[in-house]
């Protein structure tokens, strides 16, 4: 037999492709020729096989080798072909079993002592072989725990060509014991660190009230006050009080992780991710791109999450404005030289930022250095259309002496009282007992619950995710006497229609979060007051 099939997977963005791999052996000078739209890595993959074949014991022919990728319009990229290449050429020489290598997806990167190395993107290539209506994928033995992680498919684990050769029939010895299978630095996930809880937050209740609200319907959020005010404490535990991922989201959130390079483990993610990148970072590494393969960026990483930007008016406006289209389509499509790539990009977004240069303005205790025109410059970057896409908008408040005491003893309000007047200020402190994030996490649980149900039958699960138009539209259209402030405010000027929709959004959250069936006027007052921002 001269001609050699099996079978790979292409990857672009989070969805792979299947790709036929041919070999064919004809007369002529020894040359191993590979063809089908093959990147720098994927192109070097010849000498990578050609070695690893004798190495392994089971050399390439000594005739003209012609290898295909199929479909050849359609770029291929990175490592994980190696082994598929090889399998097809042992076929095309009748080393292995034609029909065996037929019925198998193979991915994996060889070394050129013939060990199968791990590969990122396992567990969506495996998703993608299952689509196909594959029964079997061979991977290295490292990615097996990803790939058992996908029902419905067999997975098959080897630690080199060697292993995988017999398995196709090979008459070749199995491989000496001490040759050691090659696994990542841990071939298991770091233990994730205690998520942190909303009982270690100090005042500041509206704010937590606020951000329930945001967790409940997946609204965005924006939060403005001095440094050491609580901004960036309050954003990291705003993931706290999320619900666990439902499958389809675990999966998808896992596949992200595998093509980010990431342990994965042998459980799929089950906790909202939270994203928090530096302000310096470039348009690109927020987004996704890449030169040479495009990779997830930030917001894609956070899909189901969180993208949380702190000090979100020194990024700068262009990196800023690349967030207004995610936000709206829940996608992102990347188009680069080397292709198209489309990633989920369905966030939740928190900025968190001072209020000018020095971070002083509104403060009571000390003076503020900026001018007004350098304070509008300041917030300048936090464009119009930007934060008309912001639902939630909060002004957090630098807390004193009197919530640390109030913090230390909920019940002794008389040394509160004292604090606050120790510092010329009002009694402003309401004492509330800290409540956790499980028990903020029930709520925000509950009014999902309540939402998914009158969304039943819809494309939609969350009140975020709802267009305006369903909300206005004849038979769930509120009453006049509910959103005649809200209507007010549209014809004033003082809404978009944008932020009209998203008001109506913010109020049925609101709604939920009372198991109300309906918002009613005290639901739309609340929404507008969050959306022109509490103070």
């Amino acid at each position: 037999m001269s001609l050699g099939r099996t079978f790979a997977i292409a990857l672009n963005g989070i969805h792979g492709e299947l790709v036929e791999v041919e070999a064919d052996i004809a007369a002529g000078l020894p040359m191993f020729v590979l063809i089908g739209l093959p990147d720098t890595a994927l192109g070097e993959s010849r000498k990578r096989v050609a070695a690893a074949a004798v190495n392994a014991g089971c050399p390439l022919t000594q005739r003209k080798l012609t290898v295909n990728l199929s479909p050849a319009a359609l770029r291929k990229q990175g490592s994980a072909f190696d082994l598929a290449i090889a399998i097809a050429a042992l076929a095309a020489a009748g080393d292995v079993s034609g029909e065996s290598t037929e019925r198998v997806v193979h991915l994996g990167e060889l070394g050129l002592d013939g060990r199968l190395r791990p590969v990122t993107g396992v567990l969506p290539a495996v998703l993608a072989a299952r689509a196909a209506g594959f029964g079997r994928v061979m991977v290295p033995i490292a990615n097996r725990d990803e790939a058992d992680l996908v029902d419905g498919i067999e997975v098959t684990g080897v630690s080199s060509l060697r292993e995988a050769a017999i398995w196709h029939g090979s008459e070749l010895e199995p491989a000496d014991p001490v040759e050691q299978p090659v696994f990542v630095a841990s071939n298991e996930p770091p233990e994730p660190a205690a998520e942190l809880d909303m009982t270690e937050v100090i005042g500041n209740d509206e704010v937590v009230d606020a951000l329930v609200v945001a967790a409940a319907g997946g609204h965005h959020v924006s939060m403005i006050g001095p440094p050491g005010a609580g901004k960036t404490m309050l954003a990291a535990r705003l993931p706290s009080i999320l619900p666990d991922l439902t499958d389809e989201q675990a999966l998808e959130v896992s596949s992200i992780r595998s093509l980010a390079g990431a342990t994965i483990g042998r459980e799929l993610v089950r906790r909202p991710p939270f994203e928090a990148p530096h302000h310096t970072a470039s348009p690109a590494s927020l987004v996704s791109g890449g030169t040479n393969r495009i990779v997830p960026g930030a917001i894609v990483r956070a899909s189901h999450g969180v993208l949380f930007l702190d000090e979100a008016a020194e990024f700068r406006s262009g990196v800023l404005d690349a967030l207004r289209q995610p936000l709206e389509s829940g996608s992102i499509t990347i188009h680069r030289m080397v292709g198209t790539a489309v990633f989920p990009a369905r966030f939740q977004l928190v900025l968190a930022s001072n209020p000018c240069p020095c971070g002083l303005y509104g403060s009571p205790d000390e003076e503020c250095t900026c001018t007004p025109i350098v304070r509008r410059r300041y917030l300048a970057k936090l464009s119009g259309p930007l934060l008309d896409r912001v639902d939630i908008r909060l002004t957090v408040r630098r807390l004193g002496l009197a919530a640390l005491r109030a913090s230390a003893d909920p019940l002794d309000t008389d040394a509160a009282t004292e604090g606050s007047r120790s510092r010329g200020r009002p009694d402003d402190v309401a004492v509330v007992p800290p409540r956790s994030s499980g028990e903020l996490r029930q709520r925000v649980v509950v009014a999902r619950a309540v939402a998914a149900e009158r969304l039943v039958g819809t494309a939609w699960t969350r009140n975020s995710d709802v267009p305006g138009s369903w909300l206005r539209a004849r038979g769930r259209r509120l009453p006049p006497s509910a959103t005649a402030g809200l209507d007010r405010a549209l014809e004033r000027g003082a809404l978009t229609m944008r932020g009209y929709d998203r008001t109506l959004r913010l109020a049925w959250s609101l709604a939920d979060l009372d198991t109300a069936s309906a918002p009613t006027a005290h639901h739309l007052g609340a929404a507008l007051y969050l959306r022109r921002g509490i103070s």
